[in-house]
């Protein structure tokens, strides 16, 4: 943490006022590109396919990427160079997959009917989701895209490319092809 403080010229106590811990440095930019995915899904318009809706909320992310390319390379170095912090994932991760996923089927289906709840005649209840047999297919574009986009941030942090979003969305569309289509 000494290091971090040197490196951005503020004493530790300023640090501190902004992060509890340095984990919570390499962890903002991830959860900023997972607020900004969410926020992408959330405002797609009504009938939007889901593989084009991850595809505008992954662009978007490539976006915040780009602008914020010196920081994502400086804290990706940080985290390989500390094996406490070594396993930090870029992008979205991992465990937000799932909550994607519920985004997109909450965004296409029509809200569950209320039932009563036994012993409490007259009081509305929502009955919670039940996965239902596509899901695992919503579940499976959401994992390919965001392992996707990983790509991409490797490449785009390793090497200058030409059209990074152009770069992006082309591999973007590689993962969202047509069923019955191989993808090479």
């Amino acid at each position: 943490m000494q290091d971090i403080c040197a490196a951005a010229a503020i004493a530790p106590r300023t640090f501190h006022r902004y992060f509890a811990a340095k984990e919570d440095v390499v962890a903002e930019p991830v959860r900023r590109m997972t607020a900004l995915a969410h926020e992408r899904i959330a405002a797609a318009p009504p009938g939007t396919p889901d593989a084009e809706v991850l595809r505008e909320a992954m662009l978007a992310v490539g976006r915040f990427v780009i602008d914020h390319r010196e920081l994502l390379t400086a804290l990706r170095t940080v985290a390989r160079e500390s094996a406490h912090l070594r396993g930090t994932q870029p992008g979205v991760r991992p465990d937000e997959e799932h909550t994607i996923a519920e985004l997109l089927r909450t965004r296409t289906e029509q809200p569950r009917a209320t039932t009563t709840e036994p012993g409490a005649p007259g009081s509305p209840r929502t009955h919670s989701p039940h996965p239902r047999p596509g899901d695992w297919r919503r579940r499976l574009l959401v994992g390919c895209t965001v392992a996707a986009l990983r790509i991409w941030y490797d490449e785009y942090l390793r090497a200058d490319l030409d059209d990074p979003i152009a770069h992006l969305d082309e591999i973007l569309r590689a993962v969202h092809i047509e069923p019955g289509r191989l993808l090479v």
